[in-house]
């Protein structure tokens, strides 16, 4: 039986095609590793591409996302606040993007490693002294195990050693301590990461094409 020219056109694709994304970071060691070892763990099946610009402060790593957003679908910004002058200015240029997300922690990532240990909290860092805030978290995160040797500077699998309870145990708090952050108006501690973390694990699984009729 002869095809009928339309016998030859090519059926939809099961799933919907799988987006490139680009992760910014201002930490070339620890939380730069910390992102790539969690992209493996989810087995993102797509262009993840976790990349430091050589930019340490908020503004600069929001530009770079603004002269390279127009090859990816999604462009997240992971920054801290600690005390840097133009965390506001770089909020403020993000929003005027619809692809560029940032991914704050108050007052640095490592308040994210913090709750692995401690859960629920919502005790505010300040600087004091000769100290910013992000070193006296640094100094509370060294108080438990396996971090004894945390430094912000190096190469250690941290995300391995923190996978298993204590990760799901953070994934379960960090957004109860944002939502509260947000309605008192006080984002000091809080962090975004479980929301980064929620758009891997969704990306790994792939999105079905079909429309519900």
């Amino acid at each position: 039986m002869a095809r009928t020219p339309a016998s030859y056109n090519r059926s939809n694709p099961r799933f919907k095609p799988q987006p490139t994304v680009l992760v910014i970071c201002e930490d070339s060691k620890s939380g730069k590793h910390y992102l790539e070892d969690a992209r493996l763990h989810f087995r993102v099946n797509v262009l993840v591409e976790i990349t430091h610009c050589g930019k340490t402060d908020p503004l600069n790593i929001v530009k770079e996302a603004f002269n390279r957003q127009g090859k990816f679908d999604h462009v997240f910004c992971v920054i801290d606040r600690d005390n840097h002058q133009n965390f506001d200015e770089a909020l403020n240029l993000a929003n005027t993007s619809d692809k560029i997300k940032i991914i704050a922690s108050y007052p640095c990532f490592e308040f994210w490693l913090l709750i692995h240990f401690v859960g629920y909290t919502r005790r505010p860092y300040t600087a004091a002294g000769n100290h910013s805030a992000a070193d006296i978290l640094i100094r509370d995160l060294r108080v438990h195990p396996d971090m004894e040797n945390y430094d912000k500077g190096e190469d250690k699998n941290i995300f391995g050693l923190l996978l298993g309870n204590r990760f799901t145990e953070a994934r379960r708090v960090s957004p109860r301590i944002l939502a509260d952050a947000i309605q008192s108006e006080e984002m000091n501690p809080s962090t975004k990461l479980h929301e980064l973390f929620d758009f891997f694990e969704k990306l790994s699984s792939p999105q079905s094409n079909q429309q519900v009729t």
